[in-house]
Order: structure tokens, then sequence, then C-alpha cells
């Protein structure tokens, strides 16, 4: 029988600075004249349904649309109650990373839904290839929480933090929770 971690993001509710986990993978956030929206187009259907049900207990609207590709996205309403979290993470027109950043277990659940991926006896949080800049910053910010991580593929188009050995492994299984529904075995980490 397994303990829940007094760290696991089962413990409290997410909160709008929570999104921040979609931002550390491939989310955007724009401002709009209504606010800031955050949005993410991830893989499965069943991550977005997951996305939305954490942005809608953080008390805000959230929606699925579908990307010109086919993929789906999820994303926020647009929200003044965003802006904040908006500011941060951008400098100019570009993602950044805030300085001194660290994921809440909810963030970091966020960041697993939207680019978490096996990969073999390892676990990969993905990272956006169009902000190779956060990178380094996004490692450090794993290794503020005991999860130090391996930065792969920033060659190619699917750039991860991938961690490795059973004990990280178990430390972000025990901080994201246990895997919704839907998601197929292996694609959420297990300690």
């Amino acid at each position: 029988m397994s303990q829940m971690s007094l760290f696991s993001a089962e413990i409290e509710d997410p909160a709008i600075a929570d999104f921040a986990g979609l931002l550390a993978a491939q989310g955007q956030s724009v401002h709009t004249s209504w606010g800031a929206r955050v949005s993410v187009v991830v893989a499965d259907q069943w991550r977005a349904e997951e996305i939305c049900e954490e942005i809608r207990g953080a008390g805000l609207e959230a929606e699925i649309v579908v990307s010109e590709e086919g993929h789906p996205i999820a994303r926020t309403e647009a929200n003044p109650r965003i802006t904040a979290l908006h500011r941060a993470w951008t400098t100019g027109a570009v993602k950044s990373v805030p300085e001194g950043w660290t994921p809440t277990p909810h963030a970091l659940r966020l960041w697993t839904l939207a680019g978490g991926r096996a990969d073999g006896a390892h676990y990969v949080l993905g990272l956006d290839p169009t902000a190779p800049d956060t990178h380094a910053a996004l490692s450090t910010a794993l290794m503020r929480i005991g999860i130090a991580p391996t930065l792969v593929g920033t060659r190619g188009t699917h750039p991860g933090l991938r961690v490795s050995s059973r004990k990280r492994i178990t430390r972000l299984a025990e901080t994201v929770g246990i895997a919704p529904d839907g998601a197929p075995a292996g694609d959420w980490p297990s300690g």
C-alpha cells in the first residue's frame, strides 16, 4: 500500500500560479484586452481533459479546441487574474522563466500532463522547442525540489528534462500524484 506524500498535488487545490507548469512545457500565454490566457497543445485528449479539470479547480473556465494539425489544445479563459503570471513568464515577446521559480506540486502535475512521457526506464518532462533559453532555468528549478534531470533532445523538435534513477522518478511520481483516468500505462510516472 502506497502512502501519499505530504508534498503531493493531491493535498491542495490548484491555483492560477500553478499554470506555470504549462508554460514550463510547450504552453503559451497571450495578453488580450480581457486579461491573459494560457494555452497548451497536447498529444492526447485525456491530457487536455485533465488540464481543463485542473484549470477549473483553480476557479477559471477552460475549454478544449483543436489545432490546425488536429491536436487538442487546452486553454484558460482570458482573465485579468492570469495577467501577473503572463508578465512573470514573459520578457518582451519571449517566454522566460522567472528568477528563482520553483514548481509547486500542481505546477509539476500540469507540466507532466502537458508534456510528460516515458523514455525506457526514464521519464521525460517536455520543454518548449521554441524557447531554448528556458531549458537551463527549468532544469535548475527541478533541482530545487530534489529532482536532478538531464537535458536531452536539444537538437531536435522534442527537447526535455530526463529524470533517471528509481529514487528521482519516485519523487516525481509522489509529487504529481496519481495518474489521471484515461492515462495509458507508462504515460505517467510511477514509483
